[in-house]
């Protein structure tokens, strides 16, 4: 059952928005270097290897385990992209752009999540 998870559409959105968001705390304060920055870069990054590593799983059960960390982390974003936002970390036009790109990623990986429980 396992599959080449650079193929599917969720992960490639997931690992884009990995990359924005690596350049997005580029900019925030040095004081954040390890602590808001290390952390919206470490729940980013887990969206789309928790993907990868349901990819490589035997059963679709697993799979879905995998990819509802996935969906954890996304929760985990959004916490700390208010919080960067009421920080003045980030414009709202920054933070809208941000929640949209995630929210996309949260309904794909929904309907994934649906599909492997059939």
């Amino acid at each position: 059952m396992t599959q080449d998870f650079k193929k599917l559409e969720v992960w490639k959105l997931a690992h884009q928005f990995t990359l924005d968001i690596y350049r997005l705390t580029a900019n925030f304060p040095k004081d954040e270097r390890f602590g808001m920055t290390q952390q919206f870069r470490r729940a980013s990054s887990s969206i789309g290897a928790n993907i990868a590593e349901g990819a490589g799983r035997k059963t679709n059960k697993d799979f879905a385990r995998a990819l509802y960390f996935s969906s954890g982390s996304i929760k985990e974003i959004e916490h700390f992209l208010l919080l960067a936002k009421d920080l003045n970390y980030i414009d709202i036009c920054k933070f809208n752009a941000f929640n949209q790109q995630l929210e996309s990623i949260a309904k794909m990986l929904n309907k994934f999540i649906q599909c492997l429980h059939k």
